[in-house]
């Protein structure tokens, strides 16, 4: 009888984690199509287009760790359906954004449900599935947040050029309804790891005020103010550092990272590939739609290549690490994605769709080898009490990176384009910062390679 009430427990944590994992990918590749689209709509400029998609990785990262311990000590299930609660609310509230900046809001409200989902997620999974089927499920995890992503563009594309990109976030709403209707009702018990824990507020507020400046000033960048802001984040973060190694309970445990070099060098991986690869799709539906004069189904269409390579390989990925050296793996992923950077940094308006689609399956197919055993390696390094504050790190990683890659992004376009509406006139400025883009991305991978090698053997 208990050995089938804990089958259960685990078979409703997988669907459960599986179903909100597709849902938030599914939502973000989907709006990133659609941003041209509202961007017109709203006659917004260059800068604060950027900020539809930047605005959610900043929120995302700015409540991940807070929100990860808060789930450690209240418990991950109350914090993960709150999570898809609030999914709810802010996909209503972007369905009827009446201006840009009330768009930007609800996806920062998105971003911090998005947050509450994946610092929760990998947790639950952690906490209920055998560590020999560990890399299987996070395989099938991964895998499924990349299906969210290769159905996103195209069904955005769909939905943008015949009813309209209201209709995305409308489809948010109801897939939300449906995961918040299963996890209450299916997904029984609750999963704790702190509870004697002491929330830190300060080091809260001193984590999300910082990265809230550095990106900020990203974004303000050349102007003195940028630059202001800027060195203030980051001095800001060096603060929050120290202070974890003195307080008590703190929100991201420095000792794992000084004490075991698996779990530092694979969360740093992370970072890198995420920081070099998360703002491509916002970049490339850019290319296609502005400088290929593609519509938004087209680009959709093409887009999709790099995800759909993603989802096939992911899970195979995800068996290989409980066999093989998860750095083997993740390293020639790295390699892998800096090639297809690399050749990004050559399209031009001249460039063919089939050139296109290689140089994107290269970085998916780059991407989906890191990421699972990657992944994999981080939650087999830490004892079983230190799950939840892996998870939350690893998806701080994961946040922070989407953070800083869609911050450089914004960087770019700020110096080349600047705050003016993107128009035929300004297309060459766009594909000045386009090209240095991918290859700043690329250079990072490269760097992300030695990180990755140098953890040291580990399945």
């Amino acid at each position: 009888m208990q050995a089938n009430k804990e089958l259960s427990i685990k078979h409703a944590t997988i669907y459960s984690t599986l179903i909100s994992s597709f849902m938030s990918a599914f939502m973000g590749s989907a709006t990133n199509v659609a941003i041209p689209t509202i961007s017109k709509e709203f006659a917004m400029n260059a800068v604060l287009t950027s900020w539809i998609a930047a605005s959610f990785s900043l929120s995302s990262a700015m409540v991940l760790l807070p929100v990860g311990k808060i789930a450690d000590i209240y418990g991950r299930r109350k914090i993960f359906l709150l999570g898809l609660v609030l999914f709810v609310v802010s996909s209503l509230l972007s369905a009827i954004a009446f201006d840009g900046y009330w768009l930007i809001a609800a996806r920062i409200l998105q971003g911090i449900s998005g947050a509450m989902i994946f610092a929760t997620g990998m947790a639950l999974i952690a906490s209920v599935v055998p560590s020999n089927e560990r890399g299987k499920i996070l395989g099938y995890l991964i895998a499924t947040v990349y299906v969210g992503l290769s159905a996103g563009p195209f069904v955005s594309g769909i939905l943008t050029q015949f009813i309209g990109w209201r209709s995305i976030f409308w489809l948010g709403v109801i897939f939300g309804l449906l995961c918040v209707y299963f996890v209450f009702f299916k997904l029984k018990g609750e999963w704790t790891a702190g509870v004697h824990d002491k929330f830190d507020y300060k080091s809260s507020v001193i984590y999300a005020l910082s990265l809230a400046a550095v990106m900020y000033g990203f974004s303000h960048i050349p102007h003195s103010s940028g630059y202001i802001f800027l060195s203030t984040g980051i001095v800001g973060l060096i603060v929050f550092i120290y202070v974890q190694t003195r307080v008590k309970f703190p929100l991201l445990n420095i000792n794992l990272f000084r004490n075991n070099l698996v779990f530092s060098l694979s969360n740093l991986s992370a970072l890198i590939n995420y920081s070099a690869t998360s703002a491509v799709t916002f970049l490339m539906s850019l290319f296609l739609q502005y400088i290929k004069g593609f519509s938004p189904l087209k680009a959709g269409l093409l887009i999709i290549t790099q995800t759909i390579v993603m989802a096939v390989c992911s899970p195979i990925a995800g068996r290989m690490s409980d066999k093989i050296e998860s750095r083997i793996i993740a390293s020639v992923g790295m390699s892998l994605s800096a090639t297809g950077l690399f050749m990004l940094s050559f399209l031009n308006e001249q460039s063919g769709n089939t050139y296109i689609m290689f140089c994107l399956a290269v970085l998916g197919l780059g991407f989906g080898l890191f990421s699972s055993p990657n992944t994999n390696a981080i939650m087999g390094s830490v004892e079983k009490k230190y799950l939840g504050v892996a998870s939350a790190t690893t998806s701080t990683m994961r946040n922070i990176g989407q953070m800083m890659s869609m911050g450089i992004a914004t960087l770019l376009i700020s110096i080349f384009v600047g705050n003016v509406q993107l128009s035929p006139v300004y297309h060459a400025q766009l594909m000045s910062s386009f090209h240095l883009n991918m290859i700043i991305f690329g250079g990072l991978c490269i760097l992300g390679i030695f990180a990755s090698l140098a953890r040291g053997k580990h399945l």
